[in-house]
């Protein structure tokens, strides 16, 4: 849900030969780097579908604040992964892309340090406010992330393969899930709810859609140092991959929704969303779609998956 293909350029203080100062190169560097506009919705529907999946597994009811620990720690750790880009990045950053916030001079890493630790005091402090037993799951979200920012120790490796390094960092979809839905059985019952597999797989898939999704471009808007899957595969390519990675999260969406009693209105809904989908690629191949639509349908996919896997299904029960 971060954004490596559609940075914008600086903010309008500094167009006008202003840097901005104190709070205000902050918002400066969310809007470009982590807009809550755009990343909120998902991030909610992200973390409320997790924990009212795993209620409706356990068949019991679930509370708000449950709601709120799962959204607030999520919300970090989306913004965790940002910094954790910001200092993976920062050499390339500096070399391709001196427009963006941190080789443009507008914040600094170890400002971008200190928050990300300040991100995690606060996950530390929301999680065992809920469950102290959720610091071990929160843990192992760290353990995952700490890797990623190391680039698990083969780089260079990685680099070489980019779908094995596109299959890595998408583990850490279904971890940062796992931990939403302990907010609910955690608390409730101190165990894993069974069944839960489908849902982290469908969770995992559709990391993909997004991270795909964001990274196609038309060749005229291709930029020298910034890979994309339209570059690596061709427009045609990126989309068959795209529309792929979306099949099979639909697959393991079925599942997890035949679990909790919802499998049509979910089949439904997404073969709804695929239609769209293809609309969009037939645009993106034919008639010269900018990218930024697609990653605009993976965020819609998205918003369609998560509501009609575990909010609408939630609802559905406590109002009949």
């Amino acid at each position: 849900m971060t954004d490596e293909a559609g940075d914008t350029n600086e903010g309008g203080d500094e167009a006008a030969g202003r840097r901005p100062g104190g709070l205000a190169r902050w918002r400066v560097y969310q809007n470009e780097r982590f807009p809550l506009l755009q990343h909120g919705p998902l991030i909610l529907m992200f973390s409320g579908c997790a924990v009212s999946y795993s209620a409706l597994l356990r068949g019991g009811g679930v509370s708000w604040f449950s709601y709120g620990v799962a959204f607030g720690v999520c919300l970090l750790f989306f913004l965790q992964l940002r910094i954790a880009d910001e200092f993976k990045d920062a050499e390339e950053d500096a070399r391709w892309r001196p427009y963006r916030a941190v080789p443009r001079g507008l914040v600094t890493l170890r400002e971008l340090g200190r928050v990300f630790v300040a991100a995690g005091v606060v996950q530390f402090g929301l999680a065992v406010g809920l469950d102290l037993r959720l610091a071990w799951v929160l843990a192992v979200g760290w353990a995952y992330l700490s890797l990623m920012c190391v680039e698990f120790f083969a780089r260079d490796w990685l680099k070489a393969r980019p779908v094995v390094y596109l299959i890595s960092h998408m583990g850490i979809m279904p971890l940062v899930d796992f931990f939403a839905t302990a907010c609910d059985w955690m608390p409730e019952e101190g165990r894993v709810p069974a069944g839960l597999w489908p849902f982290l797989a469908a969770s995992f898939c559709n990391g993909l859609v997004i991270e795909v999704g964001r990274k196609m471009r038309q060749a005229e808007d291709e930029e020298e140092g910034v890979e994309t899957y339209s570059r690596l595969w061709g427009r045609k390519g990126a989309v068959a991959v795209w529309l792929g990675c979306a099949a099979l999260t639909g697959v393991f969406a079925g599942v997890a929704a035949q679990r909790v009693d919802f499998l049509w209105p979910v089949v439904v809904a997404l073969a709804l969303a695929g239609v769209g989908m293809l609309a969009v690629c037939r645009g993106y191949l034919a008639a010269g779609m900018t990218g930024k639509r697609v990653e605009l349908m993976a965020g819609g996919w998205t918003l369609v998956l998560y509501a009609m896997l575990g909010v609408v299904p939630l609802v559905v029960k406590v109002m009949s």
